[in-house]
């Protein structure tokens, strides 16, 4: 009996740890975009946590070093500089006036730095006056 005891313990210990993975990782992954204001009126709440910031990229602010990328988020009068240092190539649609999705941290200097870029170039998937949206497959 006390081996069915230890066996019982041991499963439950493993199951519990599996569990705790779990709701760390879908806590981890699930976050919901924030705009330049929101996080700017966030203070000393934003720093260190994972975000995702929604804005525009500014025209000319684009910079690129040979392992990062620095640019302007705007929106209304709000800018946000962020700093890119991921690994994976931006999109091909990231460039000014982009609408763009920076996934990362706040800085402690204000500077958002970016783990994972989505870009989208709101032109190209906009219908012409007149006409239906392009399809897209």
């Amino acid at each position: 009996m006390k081996g069915y005891g230890k066996f019982v313990a041991l499963i439950a210990v493993v199951l519990a740890t599996l569990v705790w993975l779990a709701m760390a990782g879908i806590n981890e992954s699930k976050t919901y975009y924030i705009t330049v204001s929101e996080l700017q009126a966030m203070t000393g709440k934003a720093h260190d946590r994972r975000l995702r910031v929604a804005g525009d990229v500014e025209p000319g602010s684009i910079v690129r070093a040979s392992d990062k990328v620095e640019f302007t988020l705007v929106q209304e009068s709000r800018k946000l500089r962020v700093v890119y240092t991921g690994r994976d190539p931006l999109p091909d649609t990231f460039k000014d006036k982009a609408q763009c999705l920076a996934d990362g941290k706040l800085g402690r200097d204000g500077v958002f730095e970016a783990k994972k870029i989505q870009a989208k170039c709101a032109s190209k998937y906009e219908a012409k006056p007149g006409q239906a949206a392009p399809k897209t497959t």
